[in-house]
C-alpha cells in the first residue's frame, strides 16, 4: 500500500525546522503540497527551496481536497487548523509517523532505537550513536535530536530521539528497541496533563524490546504494561536478572549476556544522570546484537553536549556550571544533585510543572537561590514555604535585554556564594520567556561569569 497515493494532495502544518524535509519527502512520494506557516519569511524560503510547493499563510482549515495533514510537532492538537481537520475526518500525522510509513514500506528498512523520557534523551541518543559507529556501523542520531527522521532513513540504523509531541503524533511507531528513561512534569500545558503526558511517552515501549528505568516505580510499572514481548530494566543498583545496572564499579549487562561493559568512572559527564543515560544506551546497543568491546569503545568516545552539567568557570574558589538545558524540575534536581553546596539559578517557563518537590529534596544543598523570569515568584513561593532559611535574590530588571538580565543574575549569584560553593545554572523552566533558547541563556551565563573576572573552561 502507498505512503501517499500519487496526486493526492497533502497539506503540512509548519515550515520549521520539519517542514522543508517533509515537503521534500511528500514531494518525492507524488503527493501535491501545501505548506501553511503563520511565518511568512519562512515560508518564502521554503517556496524558493522546493517550488513544486503551494504556500498559504495561517490556514486555519485544510484546502478543500486534502487527504492528509501532516503537522510539525509542536503544533498542539488544538491548533484551530488540526481541529478542523479532525473534524472534517481528515488524517493528522506528524513528520515521525510519515518516516515510519516510508520505512514500513520499503523492502529492508533501518531499524529505529527510539529513546524518549523526560530529561536524558540527547545525551542516551548521543551515546547510543557513538557506540554503534564504534561497532562499524552506519548509525545517525536523529529525531528530537536536530536531523528529522525523514532525511536519516538511507542510513544502516537509526538512534531516535523522540519527544512527548512526536510520539502524539506518531500512533504506528513500534521501534526494534525503545526506552523509557524517567517521567516527571514537563509539558503539561501541551498536553493538558500528566496522564496524555505519560500516554505520549509510553510509545517508545510498544515494539520487540522494550527498556526502562526501574529505579521509579511508576516508570516500572509503564514497563510491566508494556505490551513488547521483551521487557528490560535499567537501574543504578546491581542489576538482577533481565536488567543491566551497576555493581562493583562496573556497568553490567544481565539483561543480555551477563557482561561487564567497562568502568563507571569512565563516563563522562560525572554524575548518576549521565550513568543511567549510558545504561539506556547500552541496553539499547545491546538490543541491537553490539558486542561488549562497541558498547566500551563508544561510551569512551561520547563527547556530552553543550549546557549540560558543563563547569565554565572557577573563581575564588567557586564553580561555575552551565546546566541551561535543565528546563524542567526533574532535571534540575538531578543537576542540583551533583553538588555539596549550591547558588541555584532558576526561573523562565515552568510549562505547568510544580517545583514543591524539586525545592523539598534540594533544600539541603541550596545556599542561596536566584529567581529570574515570568514564573520566578512561583518558584520564590516554593522556597518560602519549604525552605525558608535559604536566601533568594529576586531579579526583577532587564527581561526585555537577555544579556542584562543574565549579567544581574550571575553578579547576584557571585555576591552569595563562599569558596567551596557551586553556582548552578539549572533553571527547571523553559528559556522563551528572555532567551531565545536554552543555548542562547547558557552561553549568556558563560559570558556574563567571565566578566567576574575569569575567562570560561577553554575545553567548554
Amino acid at each position: 500500500m502507498a505512503v501517499v497515493e500519487p496526486g493526492a494532495r497533502v497539506l503540512v502544518a509548519g515550515a520549521g525546522v520539519t517542514g522543508l524535509p517533509t515537503a521534500r519527502a511528500l514531494l518525492e512520494l507524488g503527493a501535491r503540497v501545501t505548506v501553511t506557516d503563520g511565518n511568512e519569511p519562512r515560508l518564502r524560503q521554503l517556496a524558493e527551496a522546493l517550488p513544486g510547493v503551494e504556500t498559504l499563510v495561517r490556514l486555519e482549515s485544510p484546502p478543500e481536497g486534502t487527504a492528509l495533514v501532516v503537522t510539525s510537532p509542536g503544533w498542539k492538537p488544538t491548533a484551530p487548523l488540526l481541529v478542523a481537520a479532525a473534524t472534517a475526518g481528515i488524517e493528522v500525522i506528524g513528520d515521525v509517523e510519515l518516516a515510519w510509513r516510508i520505512c514500513a514500506a520499503r523492502t529492508a528498512p533501518p531499524p529505529w532505537l527510539a529513546v524518549t523520557g523526560t530529561n536524558g534523551k540527547t545525551t542516551t541518543v548521543g551515546m547510543l550513536a557513538d557506540i554503534l559507529t564504534a561497532a562499524g556501523l552506519d548509525a545517525v542520531a536523529c529525531g528530537n535530536v536536530g536531523l528529522p527522521v525523514v532525511e536519516a532513513l538511507g542510513h544502516e540504523v537509526l538512534a531516535v530521539e523522540l519527544s512527548s509531541f512526536q510520539l502524539h503524533w506518531s500512533p504506528s511507531v513500534r521501534p526494534a528497541a525503545g526506552v523509557l528513561l524517567n517521567l516527571a512534569e514537563d509539558h503539561l500545558d501541551w498536553h493538558g496533563g500528566m496522564a496524555e503526558y505519560a500516554r505520549a511517552k509510553t510509545g517508545v515501549l510498544t515494539g520487540a524490546i522494550a527498556v526502562a528505568g526501574t529505579d521509579d516505580p511508576v516508570v516500572a510499572g509503564l514497563l510491566a504494561a508494556s505490551p513488547a514481548p521483551v521487557k528490560v530494566g535499567i537501574t543504578l543498583d546491581e542489576p538482577k536478572s533481565g536488567q543491566l545496572g551497576v555493581a562493583d564499579g562496573f556497568l553490567v549487562d544481565r539483561a543480555f549476556g551477563g557482561d561487564r561493559l567497562l568502568r563507571a568512572a569512565e563516563i563522562r559527564p560525572p554524575g548518576p544522570s549521565a550513568l543511567f543515560d549510558a545504561l539506556a544506551a547500552a541496553a539499547l546497543a545491546r538490543a541491537h546484537g553490539v558486542a561488549t568491546a562497541a558498547i566500551a569503545a563508544g561510551l569512551r568516545a561520547f563527547t556530552p553536549g553543550a549546557h549540560r552539567a558543563v563547569t565554565v568557570a572557577e573563581i575564588g574558589g567557586v564553580t561555575y556550571v552551565d546546566d541551561s538545558k535543565a528546563s524542567n524540575p526533574h532535571a534540575a534536581a538531578a543537576s542540583i544533585r551533583a553538588h555539596d553546596r549550591v547558588i541555584w539559578i532558576a526561573g523562565g517557563l515552568l510549562k505547568g510543572a510544580k517545583v514543591d518537590e524539586l525545592v523539598i529534596e534540594a533544600r539541603s544543598r541550596l545556599a542561596g537561590a536566584v529567581l529570574l523570569g515570568a514564573d520566578r515568584e512561583v518558584i520564590a513561593t516554593a522556597l518560602g514555604r519549604h525552605a525558608p532559611d535559604v536566601p533568594v535574590c529576586t531579579v526583577t530588571a532587564g527581561d526585555d535585554d537577555p544579556v542584562t538580565v543574565m549579567s544581574e543574575v550571575v553578579r547576584a549569584a557571585s555576591e552569595l556564594a563562599r569558596p567551596g560553593d557551586a553556582v548552578v545554572l539549572a533553571p527547571a523552566a523553559a528559556s522563551w520567556d528572555i532567551f531565545t533558547d536554552y543555548a542562547q541563556r547558557g552561553r549568556l551565563f558563560a559570558e556574563a561569569v567571565s566578566e567576574l573576572g575569569v575567562a570560561p573552561d577553554p575545553a567548554r
